[in-house]
């Protein structure tokens, strides 16, 4: 027989999750509700666990397309 799995997995809350990623709890929240941030519901709590972070911060870390600039009109 095998050896029962003592793998336990680093799971964390909404309030540690959002400071290791630099988010707000509100956007974290709002990302898992409506923007398809990965997260498990336990009970009624929000966990994430390592892999739920590195996608969330991958998905959260997509760099801000460039502003267009109106040119002055010669006067």
């Amino acid at each position: 027989m095998s050896a029962p799995s003592t793998y336990v997995e680093d799971f964390t809350t909404v309030a540690e999750t959002a400071r290791r990623l630099g988010i707000g709890a509100r956007r974290l929240r709002d990302g898992v509700n409506h923007g398809g941030f990965p997260a498990h519901r336990m009970g009624r709590r929000l966990m994430f666990s390592a892999q739920d972070r590195a996608e969330i911060a991958e998905m959260h870390r997509i760099p801000a397309r460039p502003v267009k600039r109106r040119r002055m009109a010669a006067a």
